[in-house]
């Protein structure tokens, strides 16, 4: 009886088991990388949404006068926002450099321009619901109402924001690996992206005839999305879909793979 040694999955020669190791390297690496290589990379993340929420509290204690939205509290409301936003530009922007930090490893033949890209979209998101769940754990322990009246609702919208973010991250990786100038210009655009989103000013504040315009940013229906989640009491203003969040997200996922297959020769010989 003859047996074909060389087809069974788990022989540590076979093919699909080389990729998993040099995947599960690639994560490591990435995560390493990310949470170690600076030893001030933890308080960062963690600094920066809570320096932005002090700094609105400022204004709008000294400046406007109270700091109420309605049907939320203000402190968990801006809270909320910026954890969505957080998570979405991290997915987007992180993967523009993933496939120059990684050339190395192109040597193997299983692996390709969008693993790195997609292992880094991975780790972000994973880093940034880390990051979420410990404000709302401490948030509790300080009294600060950051339970969600609807959790399923917000794991949906959060799992909404993170694949917007991918699919730009994934259009983008190749955009900015074959022009580099576009990745200047997106890191750019951000700080814009955080005023016009609706994360430190409510949307309501917006004129209604302008409010039209908001909902042109696949963002903002997300973020919004995830308040009304969280608090039952909240109220946004019509027009809210997350069918058109998904219809960005699969749209320019979709693109961002199509473009890797196209061009994986032009990324791994840059």
């Amino acid at each position: 009886m003859v047996t074909n040694t060389e087809q069974i999955p788990d022989s540590p020669r076979h093919p699909l088991r080389v990729t998993w190791d040099v995947w599960s390297a690639m994560y490591l690496r990435e995560m390493i990388a990310r949470t170690m290589a600076d030893r001030m990379a933890w308080f960062w993340m963690i600094f920066e949404p809570i320096a932005t929420i002090a700094v609105m509290i400022f204004i709008r204690a000294y400046i406007r006068g109270g700091k109420n939205i309605t049907g939320a509290e203000f402190i968990p409301w801006m809270i909320v926002g910026l954890m969505g936003f957080y998570l979405f530009r991290e997915a987007m922007l992180r993967p523009m450099g993933a496939v120059e930090a990684n050339r190395g490893l192109f040597t193997y033949r299983q692996i390709l321009p969008i693993d790195p890209v997609l292992i880094r979209c991975f780790v972000e998101g994973m880093i940034r619901s880390f990051i979420f769940l410990l404000f709302v754990v401490v948030g509790s322990l300080l009294k600060i109402n950051l339970i969600p009246d609807h959790a399923f609702g917000v794991m949906m919208d959060w799992l909404s924001l993170w694949m917007l973010g991918v699919g730009l991250g994934v259009l983008l990786s190749v955009a900015s690996g074959l022009v580099p100038e576009v990745g200047r210009v997106v890191r750019i655009i951000t700080l814009p992206l955080l005023l016009i989103s609706g994360v430190i000013f409510p949307v309501t504040y917006v004129p209604a005839q302008y409010q039209q315009y908001l909902l042109w940013n696949p963002i903002v229906h997300g973020i919004e999305s995830m308040r009304l989640s969280f608090f039952d009491s909240y109220h946004s203003i019509p027009g809210i879909d997350m069918t058109y969040l998904w219809f960005w997200a699969l749209s320019t996922l979709t693109l961002g793979l199509v473009m890797h297959v196209r061009f994986a020769s032009r990324l791994k010989a840059r």
